[in-house]
């Protein structure tokens, strides 16, 4: 199973986020994503939203970099690690705009975008940009069709989108925590990536699920991993997603500053051989 990374300071949950993310900036952002595009990781994330209500901040955090800013930035500093978007929501972006900025990104990056899409779930930044609210689903459901057609085309409609990403697909991972989530990532998406789920409801859901070959499940741990202070800890988290049905783990490290962080990570890409070997 490959492990990816939820990337550190990018985005401030309260009980999620550790206390040194909050003073660092780009210079602890690169050396962590250079240390994980070195030792061979799968990807980096960045999550999406453009506003948060002050009420809603203290229980789903108040900062979140803009992902298409951000991982450009990463794709700078890194050569093989994939650079995910988790989540767009999609309602809030025609599809030649998303094709035009990260189709860009996936030139500058040599193809590592992974667009990660979802419909979205907080009212109020849906009326703030006049996007559509109630039929959100269908309309996410048009738009991944949208961006499947279009994506890496130099010429939509009759419009000229250039440059062009340098692949003529993407994958396209779908988020959430419903049935249909999961419906909509087999009949549109390449995978899923489940939140606030429990072990069983996952374990139930996919083996309802005929997955086609090449599907990715990605999974998260309930808690961060600390893979020098806990070990067996952190390789049970990780199997316990492999059990479950995972293909790609999306991991939060518990550090206290990015040295620490990357001292982190060579030791989880220590466990991750482990695992691959066992």
């Amino acid at each position: 199973m490959r492990i990816g990374l939820s990337t550190p300071v990018v985005t401030a949950v309260p009980g999620l986020t550790s206390a040194w993310e909050a003073t660092a900036g780009p210079d602890e952002l690169g050396a962590i994503a250079a240390c994980a595009d070195e030792l061979g990781f799968d990807h980096l994330t960045c999550s999406e939203h453009v506003v948060v209500p002050v009420e809603v901040a203290a229980i789903r955090g108040g900062t979140y970099w803009d992902p298409l800013a951000t991982l450009s930035f990463l794709a700078a500093r890194t050569r093989a690690i994939r650079l995910v978007t988790s989540v767009l929501v999609l309602p809030y972006h025609h599809p030649l705009e998303i094709v035009k900025r990260y189709g860009t990104l996936d030139r500058l990056s040599g193809g590592r975008v992974v667009l990660g899409v979802g419909v979205g779930s907080l009212r109020e930044e849906f009326d703030l940009l006049d996007a559509p609210w109630d039929d959100r689903g269908a309309v996410t459901d048009v738009r991944m069709r949208e961006l499947r057609a279009a994506w890496g085309q130099s010429e939509v409609d009759g419009m000229l989108v250039s440059p062009a990403a340098q692949r003529d697909s993407v994958p396209l991972w779908v988020g959430g925590r419903t049935g249909r989530s999961l419906r909509r990532a087999l009949e549109l998406g390449d995978g899923w990536m489940p939140f606030g789920l429990h072990p069983d409801q996952l374990t139930d859901m996919l083996s309802r699920a005929e997955l086609p070959a090449g599907f990715d499940v990605i999974l998260s741990p309930a808690h961060a991993l600390d893979p020098l202070g806990d070990p067996d800890g952190s390789e049970s988290a990780v199997r316990r997603l492999q059990s479950t049905g995972a293909t790609l783990a999306t991991c939060r490290i518990s550090a206290t500053s990015a040295d620490h962080y990357c001292e982190q990570l060579h030791a989880l890409r220590a466990l991750a051989d482990k695992i691959t070997e066992a």
